[in-house]
């Protein structure tokens, strides 16, 4: 990669010069620049606001990159905001590539790198934060919103606006393919800024698009288009599982050749596939068919990337997140329907959601046209096969396939033609008023805060009974801090300046919401009883409580609860209607609710801004860590093998406040034994999104996996004494539970096969351990205080070959069982996980 490096520049007080310096490195990185990119590139020089509205694949981050360039060369601030925080670390990555990473930054509410830096990723929130809060006085010189088509958005739009009434100081360059009319925002900018707004409008794509519309059952549609040579295709789905399930359906089908499937194989053979839908995803790509979506492990997903860029995938089944950018080559897009559920109601496809997929097909550089293919409605297509067959055998009538009655919203090929030739909608705004807003905006010190609140509302981009009713809610807002004693109204004899409020609380630099409920987490872990043998599993439970639901999740435990529920009722002999009844009541897990609820509502009572926060009691991470689960045990457990990547995000947001926002002094043992049991599943499973976070922090991190294998260190498993008695740990209570499970081929599995006089380890003889130990106790515990530290003794005075004992912690606490085991280190070295030899289990002298 070819830095873009303003030293190179000797007055960089000098447009003429800094693009100068641009257009070199155009050239030195063999990029020829589109005509609506020069002249987006040159308006933005001469310091014009620019309307970037050109088709995907046009190249727009190279007028951002411009824009970024020039704001380094002459000190100038530039923040670049997206939708996503995805899309915030690949931007962020990428541009450290091209600057250097000193020179860039990245804010996303959980992530803060280098946040000095001249160049700033963020989310849009962020750059809405710090705009309500300091205005014209803020340190923002040019702001680029990509994506800006989520101005519409009726739960986000909000951030996307804010800057737009409050930074008078900065340029804007707003991005995206789909905006619509855009008359209203060029007027709106030139008001703010004072400066000339323009329109850099296109509708010529790199690669034109050609549309078809298909009444061929879409297996063998995929086979014309892939004989046809329009492959990749990627197949939009607007669920995980219809995906899943027509990725197995074309497993029938042969796309590809032998070599190109021995190709496949070579690149995965170092491949890690180990995760419950691993064999699954293993099959689908070895069978030259990829899937794509939220659902899959990123660990997959990358797989999926890889050999699309290589060519060796002809089919992807995804989903529509093909809109908002996924890292993969297409020739042709096919949409397998064209509608959707958008969590209140299915419906059709809006033009602005159809145009976004669209124009993913067609790979500037690769091919000279993109094709996009629509499915006819499949009982539309088997009415079709019916009526031929009937007409080829001489029947005048046959009974004809209906639509299903639920969750289906019919289209035709004239649908498909509109939202071809329609325009995309017009942008809506969704302002809102918020206690934050009220907060962020009355915080300013350099000016009165009541005048800018009122301000922005007068110049929000909404209509005149809309801005009456946002007052009258700001007003309230106003009325109930100031009764809360949040807000104090300054006497005007006290008045050294402009400001007529102040506020009684102190707010972070990045006051946000999110940031709300960390506070309220600080603030109810001390509340907690540091003594109970609950303690971890209770701050555990807040940490939940402060996270997003995984909605999925949380469904199958209502499930499985229900399914428990339904049994035990008719076995009850519970009448039918009142099974239906108590089945109604049936809520996911929330240990500790009443305690999560009660110190939050206390916790508002102080703080009435952050009831727009609220906290979701929920019991997974905690549930998993309470019964030791391994992660392929839950996965199994749920049935959430097509959705293995929400727990693993769930866990990793749950191991990272545990490390990142719990207090250190608040950490013990066994609360530090869950971070680590976190970790260790997360980098089992999937380090790729342990890795990403090494990649925030350093840019110039690259996977161990990643390396050559000549540049890779080996250091020895054992090596790393705390990390290799953690795994131990770990193997011995693993090896615990399938004890205590009564699990005599899970025990066999974890054990070496004979004991250290060689006798042999068979069902029979462990079934023999376990009938002495029951015979005298009625189970064997698996709670926190079974694995706390003081049952274990772990004797290393023989160098290679350690000594544990794991007392057996009993219903009524006469702990007098151990396990027996010894650890062989160099067989642990070699095979990089702990080595465990059962000597037996006996009674404590």
């Amino acid at each position: 990669m070819i830095l873009l490096d303003p030293a190179k520049l000797s007055n960089p007080t000098s447009n003429d010069e800094v693009l100068s310096v641009f257009l070199d490195y155009l050239i030195e990185t063999e990029v020829e620049p589109y005509d609506h990119q020069e002249q987006a590139i040159l308006e933005l020089f001469a310091g014009n606001n620019v309307i970037l509205n050109t088709p995907t694949g046009s190249g727009k981050s190279l007028v951002a990159l411009a824009m970024h360039f020039k704001a380094i060369c002459q000190n100038r601030k530039s923040y670049y905001t997206v939708p996503i925080k995805a899309l915030a670390n690949e931007k962020f990555l990428s541009l450290c590539h091209v600057f250097g990473p000193e020179k860039v930054g990245m804010i996303t509410g959980d992530a803060t790198v280098n946040p000095g830096a001249p160049v700033i990723c963020c989310t849009a929130e962020i750059l809405a934060n710090l705009a309500l809060r300091e205005g014209a006085q803020a340190e923002v010189d040019d702001v680029i919103m990509d994506e800006f088509h989520y101005y519409s958005d009726a739960s986000r739009g909000f951030a996307w606006q804010v800057p737009l009434l409050t930074l008078p100081q900065a340029r804007f360059l707003l991005m995206s393919a789909t905006l619509g009319e855009t008359a209203f925002f060029e007027e709106t900018l030139t008001k703010l800024t004072g400066a000339p707004t323009t329109l850099v409008k296109s509708e010529q794509r790199p690669v034109p698009l050609e549309f078809d519309y298909s009444e061929t059952p879409l297996e063998e549609k995929v086979g014309e288009l892939v004989e046809q040579n329009k492959a990749p295709v990627y197949l939009v789905h607007f669920t995980q599982l219809a995906c899943a399930q027509t990725a197995q359906n074309l497993t029938s089908s042969n796309f590809c050749t032998k070599e190109e499937k021995q190709r496949i194989a070579e690149v995965l053979h170092d491949a890690n596939f180990r995760s419950p839908y691993g064999k699954e995803v293993s099959k689908l790509l070895r069978h030259g068919i990829g899937i794509h979506h939220a659902g899959l492990l990123p660990k997959y997903r990358i797989l999926v990337e890889k050999l699309a860029q290589r060519g060796l995938l002809k089919v992807i089944c995804g989903t529509d997140t093909l809109g908002v950018g996924v890292n993969v080559p297409i020739r042709t897009v096919l949409f397998t329907q064209l509608f959707k559920y958008d969590g209140s109601s299915t419906k059709t496809l809006a033009v602005r959601d159809f145009k976004q997929i669209c124009g993913r097909a067609g790979r500037r550089g690769f091919d000279h046209i993109g094709y996009v293919v629509c499915q006819a409605p499949e009982h539309v297509i088997e009415n079709l096969r019916l009526e031929k067959k009937a007409s080829s055998s001489g029947k005048k009538s046959f009974v004809k396939r209906k639509p299903p009655e639920k969750g289906f919203v019919n289209w035709d090929e004239k649908a498909y033609r509109r939202l071809i030739d329609a325009p995309p909608e017009k942008l809506v705004s969704s302002f809102q008023v918020r206690h934050s807003m009220l907060l962020n905006v009355l915080s300013r010190e350099h000016e009165d805060g009541c005048d800018a609140l009122r301000k922005i509302i007068r110049n929000s981009h909404e209509t005149a009974a809309k801005k009456k009713a946002h007052k009258k809610r700001a007003f309230q807002i106003f009325r109930g801090l100031v009764e809360g004693n949040i807000l104090r109204i300054i006497p005007p004899a006290e008045r050294k300046g402009p400001v007529k409020v102040a506020l009684n609380v102190e707010l972070q630099e990045d006051f946000s919401m999110n940031q709300a409920l960390g506070l309220y987490l600080l603030d109810a872990v001390p509340q907690l009883d540091r003594e109970s043998p609950d303690y971890a599993l209770n701050v555990i439970s807040l940490v939940e409580a402060i996270l997003e639901n995984p909605e999925v999740i949380l469904r199958r435990q209502v499930d499985l609860l229900k399914g428990e529920l339904i049994g035990q009722l008719k076995n009850e002999g519970v009448e039918y209607e009142e099974r239906m009844a108590r089945l109604e009541e049936v809520e996911w897990p929330k240990p500790g609710k009443d305690f999560i609820y009660d110190t939050y509502n206390a916790f508002v009572a102080e703080r009435p801004w952050m009831k727009e926060a609220a906290v979701r009691p929920k019991s997974i991470a905690r549930e998993m860590f309470e019964h030791w689960q391994s992660f392929e045990d839950y996965v199994k457990t749920y049935g959430l093998e097509k959705s293995e990547a929400v727990l693993l995000r769930h866990l990793s947001e749950v191991y990272k406040v545990l490390s990142q926002t719990v207090p250190p002094m608040a950490k013990t043992e066994e609360l530090v034994e869950a971070e680590e049991y976190f970790f260790e599943i997360l980098r089992g499973v999937d380090s790729s999104l342990l890795d990403e976070w090494e990649k925030l922090k350093n840019p110039d991190y690259v996977p161990e996996e990643e390396k050559p294998p000549e540049q890779r260190k080996h250091v020895a498993f054992t090596r790393n004494r705390p990390a290799f008695t953690r795994a131990l740990r770990n193997a011995v209570f693993t090896l615990v539970k399938a004890f205590a499970e009564e699990n005599t081929a899970a025990v066999l599995a974890q054990v070496e096969p004979a004991d250290g006089d060689g006798t042999a380890w068979n069902a029979g003889r462990v079934e023999g351990l376990l009938d002495a130990y029951f015979a005298e106790h009625l189970r064997i515990r698996l709670d926190p205080e079974a694995r706390a530290a003081k049952h274990s003794r772990i004797d290393d005075e023989e160098p290679r070959r350690w000594k544990v004992e794991q007392i057996l912690v009993d219903p009524d606490e006469h702990n007098d069982w151990m396990l027996k085991l010894t650890v062989d280190l160099d067989r642990s070295d070699a095979e990089e996980r702990p080595v465990l030899v059962l000597e037996g289990m006996e009674t404590i002298a």
